[in-house]
């Protein structure tokens, strides 16, 4: 009865962690207004200051490995570890505290992936370094070019600002999309393996579904090139 307890208890405790909505407090506590489908992240990187951005992300980050580690620090078993660690995303997705209209999810996924992967270990190890290689691929593109621009001071290179870039939502969309398959053709434990798709899954629905019917008032496009517009790069047009 007490595992059972148990898995009960990691499983909405991990929901309930990836709900806990520090970003909105935080950016509340500071006075800033975030406009409905604005990343809370950029938000912050932009109208704080970069240490606030990085903690953010840090937070989201954590809501996807404390799960994951205390899972296998507590040897629980690897199902329930997956499950824990997907209830950390959907929570921050669709968190209870904010009316479970929350993020996008990729920041906790990639928390959880990179925590579950090495706890594995052996091929999980070409899993997460699949994922990792498209978020840094879309990563390098976007950043790089602003980056290297001539004329700015150091502070300035790190706003990473400019024009919105399709390069980044894209890879990240890869990442999340190659790892379950990869895990299969490694014949990576089934757990792991739909605990990544269950993740990737996840998320493209969100990306989907967050706040489409105010889009769908406003469109100038077919819902079709909304939908598939949302689903590789993270917005309703191209």
């Amino acid at each position: 009865m007490w595992d059972v307890a148990g898995d009960i208890v990691l499983i909405i405790g991990s929901y309930l962690l990836g709900s806990f909505p520090y970003m909105l407090l935080r950016s509340r506590a500071r006075g800033l207004k975030v406009t409905p489908g604005e990343d809370y992240h950029i938000a912050m990187w932009h109208k704080m200051d970069h240490r606030e951005g990085v903690i953010g992300i840090g937070v989201d980050a954590l809501k996807g490995v404390i799960p994951i580690a205390a899972g296998f620090i507590f040897d629980f078993g690897l199902a329930i570890i997956a499950i824990a660690g997907v209830a950390a995303v959907i929570g921050q997705m669709w968190p209870v505290f904010q009316k479970f209209n929350g993020e996008k999810g990729n920041t906790t996924g990639a928390g959880m992936i990179v925590t579950f992967c090495p706890f594995i270990g052996g091929g999980a190890w070409f899993v997460l370094g699949a994922g990792l290689f498209c978020f840094f691929i879309g990563s390098v593109v976007r950043t790089m070019p602003r980056f290297l621009r001539k004329g700015q001071t150091f502070h300035e290179r790190l706003n990473f600002g400019g024009p919105v870039s399709n390069s980044l939502p894209l890879g990240m969309i890869c990442g999340f999309a190659v790892m379950p398959l990869v895990a299969w053709l490694l014949s990576q434990p089934v757990e792991l393996t739909l605990a990544l798709t269950a993740t990737f899954l996840a998320i493209v629905i969100r990306r989907i579904t967050a706040n489409l019917n105010t889009d769908l008032k406003t469109a100038r496009t077919s819902t079709t090139k909304i939908v598939v517009s949302r689903l590789l790069f993270d917005r309703s047009y191209y």
